[in-house]
């Protein structure tokens, strides 16, 4: 079993910043990914970015890249991810998970995730 944490939501105003952590306790997996997703209330679960926790490869929705940063402190097993010019269509609610195998950009593929954090971006 893998536990995990979300901490750093808030609310911000249109064009801040938000940092985002994931704690990583019990079982862990020198192959994993871990990912971020974001969903709003009635929609699917939305891709948001992914890390390989042993090479430090990273994967970015289109609607993030270049404003989003996700990286990891193995020693720590800690994740992270930093969010800058934030929009309003941002705000959802944020989860990290843990991925075994398959995509990294679908959720199904993600066998443990964190209770969310709320981000709201106020316009």
């Amino acid at each position: 079993q893998v536990q995990l944490v979300e901490s750093g939501g808030g609310l911000v105003q249109a064009g801040g910043s938000l940092r985002l952590s994931c704690a990583a306790s019990g079982r862990t997996f020198s192959t994993y990914v871990m990912g971020w997703f974001r969903q709003a209330p009635g929609k699917e679960r939305e891709f948001v970015a992914a890390i390989s926790w042993g090479s430090g490869r990273t994967y970015y929705a289109d609607s993030v890249k270049g404003r989003f940063t996700i990286s990891r402190d193995n020693a720590k097993n800690m994740g992270y991810l930093q969010m800058n010019s934030l929009k309003p269509e941002d705000t959802d609610v944020y989860y990290c998970a843990v991925q075994i195998v398959g995509s990294v950009y679908s959720p199904i593929n993600y066998h443990y995730w964190g209770q969310g954090t709320q981000v709201t971006v106020s316009s």
